[in-house]
């Protein structure tokens, strides 16, 4: 081999070489896109459960909470002696269950951002 020969061979495969790492580039930036669509995945999947649970929290302290307020709506509507009493009552009810709901939806934010 003359030396124009060695030389045109290495041009070659030097342009394999820049060939096979272009593909490797592709390969690369294919897989981290692979990558982070599992993370976003993953993501919406714990958002959802974590809604799930928040949701599976908060319903019966809303159930209680529209009981309360069932419950001193009817006793205001059958004795107006007592109103004053059944508005406390109803006020400290409702009070509570804000109360519990806001701690619940604390406490999700809390895990969901901890």
């Amino acid at each position: 081999m003359t030396s124009t020969e060695d030389i045109a061979g290495l041009e070659r495969r030097i342009q394999e070489l820049e060939e096979q790492q272009e593909a490797l580039r592709r390969q690369l930036a294919q897989a981290e896109i692979d990558q982070w669509e599992g993370r976003i995945d993953d993501l919406e999947v714990q958002m959802h459960l974590g809604t799930l649970e928040l949701s599976d929290k908060l319903e019966p302290l809303l159930d209680t909470l529209r009981n309360r307020w069932l419950d001193a709506k009817e006793q205001v509507g059958q004795s107006s002696s007592t109103a004053g009493d059944v508005i406390d009552t109803l006020r400290t009810g409702l009070e509570q269950a804000m109360r519990d709901i806001r701690t619940s939806i604390l406490e999700a934010k809390k895990v969901a951002t901890g």
